[in-house]
């Protein structure tokens, strides 16, 4: 079975509750249910959240957008996801992060293709606009890698996959040009990114957009890419420095 992974939870010091902050007539995780369900090859999308109270809100909505959710680790992201793999039957999922709002469905789509063509273990973008996917990969090299890690920290968990050297490493095969963009950012961490989500979805003004529509728009708008696009390299240098593979 093919499903899509939500991760998210209420937990966030930058944005208190950014998962539930309202855009529009929706909370802004329903953006990411809403893009996950366009997908054509995932059987099932379940949000992948903790077993905090506070995370009751969580399961809440993905129940009143009909999807599945699995409750697990607070702090060990691919503990809750070998979780929901074992819970739901999976052999391969693609990660969507709660904080990506335009997550592609098409790039999802690209990533069950290429698993489906090359049985692929692990699968991640490459100079990839921000945001617009994360990974592909296969529950039994998941269970591998939850047998040898030592640390319930997991939060940039894909060096368990790349820096060990026991799995096949793949980039999304056959991106469609459009999406190969390093000036824009698309992920929800700081006030300066929900200004920029507000703007975009205010301007669709409530009808159906994907992120193909997104980045026409943002072409026709620079101005709007500068909202939020200067926070890119401190986000990234947060990201290296939590970064750290422990194993037994």
């Amino acid at each position: 079975m093919n499903a899509i992974f939500i991760t998210v939870r209420s937990g966030s010091t930058r944005l208190p509750n950014k998962a539930t902050l309202g855009i529009g007539d929706k909370a802004t995780i329903e953006y990411v249910i809403q893009n996950a369900k366009r997908s054509k090859y995932a059987d099932k999308v379940v949000l992948c959240t903790t077993t905090l109270n506070e995370d009751n809100v969580l399961c809440k909505i993905a129940e009143e957008n009909g999807i599945d959710y699995y409750r697990g680790s607070i702090e060990d992201k691919l503990d809750r996801w070998r979780g929901a793999a074992l819970e739901y039957n999976v052999d391969f999922f693609v990660t969507a992060d709660g904080d990506d709002l335009f997550c592609a469905s098409e790039l999802m789509d690209l990533a069950f293709e290429q698993r489906n063509k090359n049985n692929s273990e692990f699968i991640q973008g490459e100079n990839l606009v921000s945001g617009s996917f994360t990974y592909g990969i296969a529950t039994d090299a998941l269970l591998k890698v939850c047998e040898m890690k030592d640390s319930e920290d997991t939060e940039m968990m894909w060096v368990y996959f790349t820096d060990t050297g026991m799995f096949n490493v793949e980039t999304l095969d056959n991106v469609p040009g459009c999406y190969k963009r390093s000036d824009i950012r698309m992920t929800l961490d700081y006030q300066d990114d929900f200004t920029f989500f507000k703007t975009v979805i205010g301007h669709f003004d409530g009808h159906e957009f994907n992120m193909r529509d997104v980045l026409s728009y943002l072409d026709e708008n620079p101005e709007v890419i500068d909202i939020n696009f200067h926070l890119e390299e401190q986000w990234k240098q947060n990201q290296i420095q939590k970064t750290n593979l422990v194993l037994k």
